[in-house]
């Protein structure tokens, strides 16, 4: 810590060596940096501030039918492209700029200058925004602002036409292409059904639904036409087995032995019965025909035996004429039953014919129906999106969506706002005592001296045997005195020439227009 204080304190007094050097290099700079800053003109800041109200009462009315705006995003977009080459130009021309650049080069000289000078604040949560901007000319800066207040206001209101019109464009476009889409698919569709007739789905069913059904239908009457021929031959046996019977027996010689054969027809029936029932239900159309036939022998049998004569031939044998009556009945229900398979097996066999074309066809419908649907919900959506564009125009016409209101206009104060010339002077001064300082470190690096013993003997690698003392006569002292009273009026007359142009600009003495004035005739 010793050491670094003792090589502090070797630097200072090598710089207070060349003091003088130190004290006029901070005049010169001072003075030339003062001169500049007093040179500088004088700056006027405009200000402006608009209030934009992005509230109205319709936003909720219309909420669901009409296009909801974000008015608050589409504002602070506009704030963010204010300061655009397109808006910079406009600006421009508003203000007569553009008349003082002869060239491209300028005009975008002019153009950087005016972004650079605009400023744009916000408080977001007011929707308060102020418009500043920063010119030697008072009147246009204040010319500046007002242009940029309208082009604000005129490009938010104007942005929001035009955002409106180009969707109602592409809105009407779209609708059309659509459109034309739809009748193409319409058109596709009914052609595909006109060529396709016979192979459409009927009633929601598929080919293989309607295959299936076929077959199902084709086993069913296959197994009821078995079931007729079985019951046929079962009747030609009983028929052939009272043939038999009766060329064995004879003719019945008295009434009581046709009523003993309608007892054996009714037991042969009743066994018949037995048997189907073991398969079918009481509601089968042959458990029902044998019951009326039961029911009918047992009334023939009692009114027989009642009216009926003594004699009867084989012939007039009731068994046998029922009998035959059943057999007719049952030939005819196969023969029908018959043609009903061979519907069936014709309907079976053109479906599996259409095995590979009617899934085709099918696939291919259900292709179109989906376009058709696609195209159909697209353009409902596109009319209804029309109409809700078409409902926002006018509730924007009807009423302004934002509104400005201009809390305070264009507005220049009498005093500059600059240059800030107190810092600017505080700044200079020391700037100037640095270089001082700075240049007297450098004279003291170029021509070193040795004013300590041991750094002597560190530098040199000398032993060193002594020192010489300095005496000084009272000539010497006097002249030294002088020479730091001169110093130090020197330092004072700097610090007092600082607070002298500090406490003249203050005091607003017009200086700067003096000393440009001044220049000016020197140049």
């Amino acid at each position: 810590m010793y050491e670094l204080i003792d090589q502090l304190l070797r630097h200072l007094r090598g710089i207070w060596r060349y003091r003088w050097h130190m004290i006029l290099t901070a005049w010169a700079v001072s003075l030339g940096g003062w001169a500049f800053v007093y040179s500088l003109p004088d700056q006027y800041q405009a200000t402006a501030m608009v209030h934009v109200d992005t509230q109205t009462v319709l936003r909720p009315l219309l909420r669901g039918l009409a296009v909801n705006f974000n008015a608050t995003q589409r504002i602070g977009m506009m704030t963010r492209t204010l300061i655009t080459r397109p808006n910079l130009e406009k600006l421009a021309r508003m203000t007569d700029l553009d008349l003082q650049a002869g060239t491209p080069e300028q005009m975008e000289d002019l153009l950087d200058s005016l972004a650079r000078r605009i400023k744009l604040h916000s408080t977001k949560r007011e929707n308060l925004y102020t418009i500043s901007f920063t010119d030697p000319d008072r009147k246009l800066a204040k010319r500046v602002v007002q242009s940029l207040l309208t082009i604000f206001v005129e490009s938010s209101l104007g942005q929001s036409r035009e955002d409106t019109d180009t969707a109602q464009q592409f809105l009407a476009q779209q609708i059309s292409q659509y459109e034309k889409k739809l009748n193409e698919a319409e058109a596709r569709l009914a052609d595909f059904k006109r060529r396709h007739v016979g192979m459409m789905p009927g009633e929601g069913r598929d080919y293989y639904a309607r295959l299936q059904n076929a077959q199902s239908e084709l086993d069913a009457a296959r197994l009821q036409l078995r079931e007729l021929e079985n019951r046929r031959a079962a009747q030609l046996r009983q028929m052939e087995d009272l043939e038999d019977e009766e060329s064995t027996l004879g003719i019945y010689s008295d009434s009581g032995g046709a009523t003993s054969a309608i007892d054996a027809r009714i037991q042969s029936l009743q066994s018949r019965l037995d048997e189907l029932l073991l398969k079918f239900t009481d509601r089968h159309p042959d458990v029902i025909e044998l019951r009326r036939l039961i029911e009918t022998l047992e009334t023939q049998r009692q009114e027989e035996a009642e009216a009926m004569p003594a004699e009867a031939t084989q012939s007039g044998n009731p068994l046998y004429q029922q009998m035959q009556m059943m057999l007719t009945e049952t030939t005819a229900q196969i023969a029908s039953m018959r043609a009903r398979v061979a519907e069936y097996e014709s309907r079976v066999k053109k479906l599996q014919e259409l095995v590979d074309t009617v899934p085709r066809v099918e696939a291919e419908l259900q292709r179109l129906n989906r376009d058709y649907a696609v195209h159909k919900k697209n353009y409902e959506q596109l009319l209804a999106r029309r109409e809700q564009a078409n409902i926002s125009e006018q509730a924007e016409i009807s009423a302004d969506d934002v509104k400005f209101r201009v809390v305070e206009p264009p507005r220049v104060p009498l005093t500059p706002s600059g240059p800030n010339r107190p810092l600017l002077m505080s700044i200079v001064m020391l700037v100037g005592l640095g270089s001082g300082v700075f240049l007297a470190y450098l004279l003291y690096q170029m021509r070193p001296t040795f004013d300590d013993p041991k750094v002597m003997k560190q530098v040199t690698g000398l032993p060193v045997f002594g020192t010489v003392s300095m005496v000084y006569t009272d000539e010497i002292l006097r002249k030294r005195r002088l020479a730091m009273l001169s110093f130090s009026i020197v330092g004072i007359g700097l610090l007092l020439f600082y607070a002298g142009v500090m406490v003249a600009d203050g005091l607003d003495l017009n200086l700067a227009h003096g000393l440009r004035g001044l220049l000016k005739d020197i140049g």
